[in-house]
């Protein structure tokens, strides 16, 4: 029973409870003990490797956010456990160790939002294992979609013109410069009614937004049936004398049409239009991957 409280009581005063390990850390012992035997030695080198390429992935995600800041004060923290146990302080090393220990449910309290967002990452699994970086087009293509998206329930009127192989000089020379990276909520706002660009047609050229307010050609086709207004015209003339892809939202209806190689199609829904992005715009070798081709990939991504 006396050596039964002496225990306990010892605990109190030392920090030494049940699975805590960071006293562990300052005894000589416990590190030739991991290296006493061939087995050993490789089974702790595999946990090592395992461990460090979880850390180095976590740090990579929380870089710049409020838990970096939190994860360098644990950090300080269990440095100074491990010189407190090594000096032999013991009451600083109890008292680390009472913080760290309920330090962690208020960090979870005070963090919910970044962690809750950090699950969310984690279950997205195909995002969460890639680890090669997205191309340039493949951004191009979500941020057409994302924008077309918005403008087309809301029937904004759009004309985007994408330059291909051959140059579009002649009619960015009309528009007004920009030479802005693209995205969805920069497009919106360039075609958001009774603003100053928001007539004539935006003009990709080398993955960023060149020129806003354009003018294109308009085609001679008679053939064309007149529910189809000026955007459509001009998407159609400037695919029958270039290779550029040009899509349109229309302002009566809010149909999605596109152009390329003087394909006119029209009344897509969105997921055909994404499709016909990826077919025209995205490379034939950056299809769909499956998880184990993401993983591999990734692998001999970080490999180069």
């Amino acid at each position: 029973m006396d050596r039964k409280w002496y225990n306990r009581s010892e605990s109190v005063l030392t920090g030494r409870r049940p699975g805590m390990n960071f006293q562990q850390l300052s005894n000589w012992q416990y590190w030739t003990s991991l290296f006493s035997s061939p087995w050993t030695i490789v089974i702790n080198l595999i946990d090592i490797l395992i461990v460090t390429y979880i850390l180095y992935h976590f740090t990579k995600a929380i870089a710049g956010t409020k838990i970096m800041i939190l994860v360098r004060g644990v950090l300080v923290f269990i440095l100074a456990q491990i010189l407190s146990n090594m000096i032999g302080l013991t009451t600083i090393s109890w008292l680390i160790n009472q913080i760290i220990t309920y330090g962690v449910i208020a960090a979870v309290v005070i963090f919910s939002p970044e962690i809750r967002t950090g699950l969310e990452r984690l279950g997205r699994a195909t995002d969460f294992f890639s680890n090669a970086p997205i191309s340039a087009e493949e951004q191009m293509v979500r941020a057409f979609v994302k924008s077309v998206e918005y403008m087309s329930p809301r029937k904004i009127g759009a004309l985007v013109a994408v330059q291909r192989v051959r140059t579009l000089q002649e009619y960015i020379s009309t528009g007004i410069p920009l030479d802005a990276k693209i995205s969805a909520e920069l497009l919106v706002n360039i075609f958001i009614p009774n603003t100053p660009l928001h007539d004539g047609a935006v003009i990709i050229r080398e993955d960023r937004i060149a020129v806003t307010s354009a003018y294109l050609p308009l085609t001679e086709d008679t053939g064309i049936s007149k529910e189809f207004g000026t955007r459509h015209r001009a998407a159609i003339g400037l695919s029958e004398v270039s290779d550029a892809l040009t899509f349109v939202v229309s302002e009566e209806t809010g149909g999605i049409s596109i152009t390329y190689n003087g394909v006119f199609k029209h009344d897509l829904t969105l997921g055909e239009f994404e499709s016909e992005l990826r077919r025209i715009l995205l490379p034939a070798s950056e299809k769909k991957q499956s998880l184990k081709e993401r993983l591999l990939g990734g692998l001999k991504h970080e490999k180069k």
